[in-house]
């Protein structure tokens, strides 16, 4: 189903500050011939992914309550200003029971068909201490969907940064721990080597989308590291977007996967080649020769 373009007004709810170089680096993408952008949002339930596509958009596009599950299918809200377009897709949770859902990422799949993804948002929350193996299963449920590359457009969102970290660490120590544990996760459900990522590491940034994220002088929302974060989110998609990587076609050969009645045709050759050689040619072989040594009778 195709998305509705507005005009985004709901930009203008920034402070300036924030308005002034978000626009900036909207026009410095233009600049480099980028004229629509399409996010792709996702991760586990109740990390603040919706909550994050209405703090970027800075509208509320999608319906968020701590009382009722998400949505069971994608939404994409599309806006633009000043001849560039934002997509942004917001998307179900990936576990269900303690599983990844599958059903909720074909659904997924199946919506993002002939679109192009040019930044994944993997997001999770800072305040979640530790990863297991379900996070490892939801990073290998993504990777397979969309292949290893989309890491290379990949963007990890820690939610909930307005907090105080446990056990005398200090903020910075906690938050580098943190992404440093999600990232080694990131890495081995991917299967990517350090020396595969295109330049430096999946980046990571800090979201605090509730209404008691501290401000600025400017009258911007940071988090505990003094960061306006909205803009140095931007500023990082717009990185991502001009690390020399390309966005992720979502087309049908990648939502079935390869044909497997096409998977072994390029051995047939070979295999007939093969069957000649070495046994046809065998057994004419010793056809000839039994037929050689066989005595002939008298009257021959």
């Amino acid at each position: 189903m195709a998305s509705l373009i507005r005009e985004w007004t709901g930009i203008q709810q920034f402070p300036s500050a924030t308005q002034t170089k978000m626009l900036e680096l909207l026009g410095k993408l233009k600049q480099e011939n980028v004229n629509s952008l399409t996010i792709l949002v996702m991760g586990k339930g109740g990390v603040g992914k919706s909550s994050t596509v209405n703090s970027i958009i800075g509208e509320r596009v999608v319906a968020v309550s701590a009382f009722q599950s998400e949505g069971p299918r994608p939404v994409m809200v599309s806006r633009s200003r000043a001849g560039f377009t934002l997509n942004v897709i917001d998307t179900p949770g990936l576990v269900e029971g303690g599983y990844v859902n599958d059903q909720a990422l074909e659904i997924i799949k199946r919506f993002l068909l002939n679109k192009t993804i040019d930044v994944l948002l993997y997001v999770d929350r800072l305040d979640a201490y530790r990863v297991d193996n379900l996070d490892r299963q939801v990073v290998r449920a993504i990777t397979e969907s969309f292949g290893k590359e989309i890491w290379n457009r990949g963007l990890v969102v820690l939610t909930h940064a307005q907090l105080s970290p446990p056990d005398a660490l200090s903020y910075e120590d906690f938050f580098s721990r943190r992404s440093e544990a999600l990232l080694k996760v990131v890495r081995m459900g991917a299967r990517i080597k350090k020396q595969d990522m295109q330049g430096s590491s999946i980046p990571v940034v800090l979201v605090e989308n509730s209404g008691r994220c501290n401000k600025n002088d400017c009258d911007e929302k940071i988090v505990p590291n003094g960061t306006a974060w909205i803009p140095n989110l931007v500023k990082t998609i717009a990185e991502i977007v001009s690390n020399g990587s390309k966005g992720i076609l979502v087309d049908k050969k990648l939502i079935e996967g390869p044909n497997p009645n096409e998977r072994g045709k390029i051995w047939i050759p070979l295999i007939l080649a093969f069957q000649y050689f070495f046994i046809v040619k065998r057994i004419q072989r010793a056809i000839k020769d039994d037929i050689a040594k066989e005595s002939k009778p008298a009257w021959e």
